[in-house]
């Protein structure tokens, strides 16, 4: 009986076997809630790889187990499952629309709303998009982010502290002393993103337009940036850990010549400039022997002058880029947060440090930050929810003081024949490595912020806030110029000047400076929704706002350090010199707005805002400042509906605005007080033998200073198309700029002081944005792709400029404008020179044309090359050759995910921009020998076929014959030298590799990402190999600056 019983349980296995692994064929349709039919529908097997996509109607077959569970996805639809039972064999699903799209709430000026009801122009960037990438500051993350936020680097380049700077829809005024940058909010409160830890970002706004921004007066007449910083949610504790190690180093470099190269090139242009050759058959036999090998010195004892030969006299090879840069430096960054709470209380909190190490080989600079960040919430109750910020960040920042724009500057014109070392192993004197390495600049910078923000809900739909931010800023500067020295053919050791800064032998110098800030802005506003027969949305807000401002600064320094060990204030002897001062602004806001909502198809919004500032006197002081703007969603008629569009488009909504602001974001915080200046033991004579204070008298101020009035309107189109695959959003717009402060008409001299300043300047910037964006999904690949385009033009509508000087700005002058000469090229022999120069009169331009110098079109009646008088109505030769704005900033991301891996490519670019470059790094040998420079591409200089030039002949040339002290006249700014500065540029490409949850999770570990990044890879452009796209400007002419840097980069990102 037992063995019949153990046959039978046999027997009932293997039909349940048979039973669970019987295969079944499933087919179907799916479709969305109108029937149509949805193609491309994936249908995968949970927990496998397997599966289908739908075809064109909708239809699909899979082969499946019972007990299996398919699952339904498609870009724009909730997500269904299902489980196979033996009865199955067709199964039809109808997909819902996925209405969390639809519910995607934007942060707003005080308060949230739908993305699909928002009748301004705002553009959102997620957190994602910044936390991936190896970036030390937000502003560098935003790049190519957002359509209208323009970009630029400023003349610090790449160094360690500096960020990029960047505007909304382009420069918004040239008000003396204004500021056109937008107002940054983090967390609502004024603050620097350039000091916020990157991972602790949620999310971004960016207001763009007057009816998005004017809720915030006239602190944002040009565009705001909200930051949300992460929160706690309510579950168990999650801690993240992440980690990036980089390696950085300089792009775009210029070439230098080899020496010998070199001294022939300038030999040559002495030559052709009359002189005679700057570096003696001698020493070129020598720079030969030193890259032959059979000199092994870079330089030898000059006897009559008592200093090693330099420059002239020096035979070294050294490319001094590769001698002051690194080809690597190591950079790292760590981060850990912890989150969670119950439905009662929760929490976030996180740390980060940044080590970044410098690019310089010799006087290092290194960046440090610093911070901590908590936001705690509490219910306290149904109707009462408090929340407490705090946000502590240190920077230090370390480096030479040495590195200045200068330095940068003498980088191009350090010749490569100027020796390192002399034979005795000491740095040479003056090649500027022993002023890297005396002295450093230290900065320390701290930042505190903390925030109350209490919401009190007394019945349901009103809402009342109270906000308390208060922020107190720091800064502490140490810089110190210690004595260097110079070397005899002994080695002996003798105190030399520092050049540049102090010219006394041995001499030294301490700078220390302090700087406080406090910042206390208390809000209060309310609101209140109020819906009538379920189709009239009210919903009203009022409140008020005010901000205060205390700075206080102090400095002193002190000549003759006693001892380079203990380089202070208190160790130095010499006479103290000190300044300090104090300053405050404030300003008072009551706003209010209005927003009507009629069934998400009419949308309204009325803002309006009473500004008060303390920088303008009482009868100027207030203003109001209104806004308008609505909104149609057409994808909500009836009509459209039942329209076959409908089938494909989901959301098709045109809005418009129309605004008014005014800006008092001036840097002269008392324009209505005239001011004394005060100088300290600087008089002329002498009172009980010493020199005393002097006071000068103030000038002239106007009691008719009143704000800059800034309006402005947009019209925008928001598509959603494809089950909301496809997204897109347009917007053309249009801000003028009115009563800018510009130059004083001009006054009889007698009245013996500067006229004052008034309101007589205007100004207009009109352009477009547009965001086009895709999704897709198929199997268990998924990719999204997002392009941005905009462009943004400026023009000046009124100027005080008569006489029309080109120098000067004028009305109807457009931003960027190049005025230069048409040229025809470069003579190929004197005689076509000279036919040339029978029908156009170069004199103005230069004297002793010949063969390899520039030919200049000649534009007016007078047969003189000239600019006239330089004016609209003469300017002679002159005309506008190209524009110097920015035109059509681009990006491209593409991003894709294929079971645990995921990529992503960032391209960024300008379409359109000319560059007018000038200085050594361009023009090479041209100015007098100590301002020129020497790099490969200077050696497409004209040489005439019978030249005896090793080089050889050069008759298709790009640069003019090498010419000194030439006046410039072969590089006046022209047509032929004129730079393409469109570019594209890989600003971030990344590979990472997710582990398997199933694996991770049995250590008890949610989330195990690691990855690999690159930024800054790739260049493409048609400018100049000297010059970064970027960065051709500079402290001291163009290209002269701290060069940007590719990052390689590798990290993980763990959380458990």
């Amino acid at each position: 009986m037992k063995k019949i019983k153990v046959f039978i349980s046999f027997l009932l296995l293997l039909s349940t076997i048979s039973l669970v692994a019987q295969e079944k064929l499933i087919s179907g349709t799916i479709t969305d809630e109108n029937a149509e039919p949805l193609p491309g529908v994936n249908i995968v097997i949970q927990g496998t790889t397997t599966g289908v996509q739908t075809d064109f109607e909708g239809n699909y077959t899979i082969n499946t187990n019972i007990g299996d569970v398919l699952v339904f996805t498609f870009v724009g639809m909730k997500t269904q499952t299902y489980t196979i039972k033996a009865s199955d064999a067709t199964i039809n699903i109808v997909l819902a629309e996925d209405v969390s799209i639809l519910d995607e709430v934007v942060i707003v000026g005080f308060g949230t709303k739908k993305k699909v009801n928002l009748t301004g122009s705002v553009s959102v960037v997620d957190s994602k998009a910044l936390a991936d990438r190896p970036v030390t500051n937000v502003a560098a993350a935003l790049q190519g982010a957002v359509a209208g936020m323009n970009f630029s680097v400023n003349n610090a380049g790449g160094a360690l502290d500096n960020s990029v700077s960047f505007n909304i829809r382009g420069s918004g005024t040239i008000g003396a002393g204004s500021s056109g940058s937008p107002l940054v909010l983090i967390d609502g409160m004024e603050g620097n993103m350039n000091t916020l830890n990157p991972q602790d970002i949620e999310s971004i706004s960016v207001l763009k337009d007057a009816a998005s921004s004017s809720i915030y007066g006239s602190r944002a007449p040009f565009g705001v940036i909200l930051i949300t910083t992460k929160s706690g949610k309510d579950g168990k504790i999650t801690v993240n850990y992440n980690n990036n190690f980089r390696s950085t180093s300089p792009i775009l470099q210029p070439n230098m010549l080899d020496s010998e190269s070199f001294a022939t090139y300038w030999n040559e242009a002495a030559a052709n400039a009359g002189q005679s050759p700057k570096f003696s058959d001698d020493v070129m036999q020598k720079i030969r022997d030193h890259r032959a090998g059979t000199l092994t010195t870079e330089t030898d004892w000059n006897s009559s002058s008592n200093n090693w030969n330099s420059y002239t006299g020096g035979f070294a090879d050294n490319n001094w880029f590769d001698i002051f840069y690194k080809d690597a430096a190591a950079s790292q960054e760590h981060n850990l947060s912890v989150n969670g709470g119950t439905e009662k209380v929760n929490y976030y909190l996180s740390a980060n440090y940044l080590d970044q190490e410098g690019l310089l080989n010799y006087g290092n600079d290194q960046y440090d930050r610093y911070s901590v960040n908590s936001k705690i919430s509490a219910k306290i109750s149904e109707k009462l929810k408090l929340t407490y910020l705090s946000r502590l960040t240190r920077i230090d920042y370390e480096r030479s003081s040495y590195q200045s724009g200068l330095f940068f500057h003498n980088i191009a014109r350090r010749w490569p024949t100027v020796p390192l070392r002399d034979p005795n192993g000491n740095y040479v004197y003056g090649n500027e490595i022993a002023h890297l390495e005396n002295g450093r600049n230290k900065d320390q910078n701290d930042e505190l912020v903390q925030q109350l923000n209490v919401q009190f809900t007394p019945i349901k739909n009103w809402n009342i806030y109270a906000n308390m931010n208060y922020k107190i800023s720091n800064s502490f500067n140490h810089n110190e110029f210690l004595p260097i020295y110079s070397y005899d053919e002994d080695g002996v050791a003798s105190p030399a000047a520092l050049q540049y800064v102090l010219w006394a032998s041995g001499g030294s110098r301490i700078y220390e400076s302090g700087y406080k800030s406090n910042y206390f802005s208390p809000n209060v506003y309310t609101d209140y929704t109020l819906t009538l027969n379920e189709d009239h949305e009210f919903k009203v807000m009022a409140g008020y706002q005010s901000e205060l401002t205390k700075t206080r600064n102090l400095g002193v320094n002190r000549d003759d350090v006693i001892t380079t060990s203990l380089p202070t204030i208190n160790t130095s002897t010499g006479d103290t010199r000190g300044y300090g001062g104090y300053q405050h602004w404030a300003i008072e806001g009551y706003f209010g707005r209005l927003n009507y909502n009629y069934k998400d198809k009419y949308l309204l919004e009325v803002n309006g805002r009473y500004d008060g500032s303390s920088r303008f006197l009482d009868d100027k002081r207030w203003q109001f400042f209104p806004s308008f703007s609505a909104g149609w969603n057409i994808s909500n008629e009836n009509f459209y509906k039942d329209s076959k569009l409908s089938e494909h488009v989901s959301l098709l909504k045109l809005r418009g605005s129309y605004g008014e602001l005014g800006n008092q974001n001036t840097n002269n915080w008392y324009p209505f007080y005239p001011s004394m200046g005060i100088g300290v033991d600087n008089g002329n004579w002498l009172v009980n033998g010493a020199k005393p204070n002097t006071a000068y008298p103030p000038g002239l101020v106007s009691t008719l200073l009143t704000w800059e009035r800034v309006t402005s309107w947009n019209v925008g189109l928001d598509v959603r198309a494809f089950n909301s695959r496809l997204g897109l959003g347009f917007d053309v717009y249009n801000r003028t700029t009115f009563d800018m402060v510009g130059p004083a008409p001009e006054l009889p001299g007698v009245l013996g002081a500067n006229p004052p300043s008034v309101n007589n300047t205007d100004m207009e910037s009109k352009g477009f944005d547009l965001e086009i964006s895709w999704r897709d999904s198929y199997n268990d690949f998924s990719y999204g792709a997002k392009f941005i385009l905009s462009d943004t033009r400026q023009f000046v509508t009124s100027y005080p400029n008569e006489s029309g000087n080109l120098n000067q700005w004028y009305s109807g002058r457009e931003f960027g404008e190049i005025w230069g000469y048409t040229t025809k090229g470069i003579a190929k022999s004197d005689a076509e020179m000279n036919d040339w120069l029978a029908q156009h009169n170069q004199d103005r331009m230069g004297s002793n044309w010949a063969a390899g110098d520039m030919m200049y079109q000649n534009l007016d009646d007078d047969p003189a090359i000239n600019n006239g008088s330089n004016t609209l109505d003469d300017h002679g030769d002159l005309s506008v050759i190209g524009n110097s704005t920015p035109r059509y900033s681009y990006s491209i991301d593409f991003d894709a995910n294929y079971k645990g891996f995921d990529f992503r490519a960032f391209f960024q670019g300008v379409a359109k921009r000319d560059v007018a470059v000038g200085g050594p790094y361009f023009s090479g040998a041209n100015s007098n020998m100590w301002q020129s420079a020497g790099f490969t591409n200077h050696l497409d200089y004209f040489r005439p076929e019978d030249t005896t030039s090793p080089f050889g002949p050069n008759t298709d040339s790009y640069y003019p014959r090498p010419l000194f002290d030439s006046g410039w006249k072969n590089f006046a700014t022209q047509t032929k030298y004129l730079q393409n500065g469109a570019y594209l540029r890989l600003k971030n490409i990344q590979l990472g590799y997710t582990i398997p949850s199933n694996i991770t999770e049995k250590v008890k570990i949610s989330k195990l990402r690691f990855y690999v990044s690159g930024e800054n890879l790739v260049t493409f452009t048609k400018m100049s190999d000297i010059f970064d796209p970027e960065t051709t400007g500079g402290d001291w002419g163009n290209g002269k600056i701290y060069p940007l840097s590719k990052v390689i980069s590798a990290g993980l990102s763990l959380t458990f």
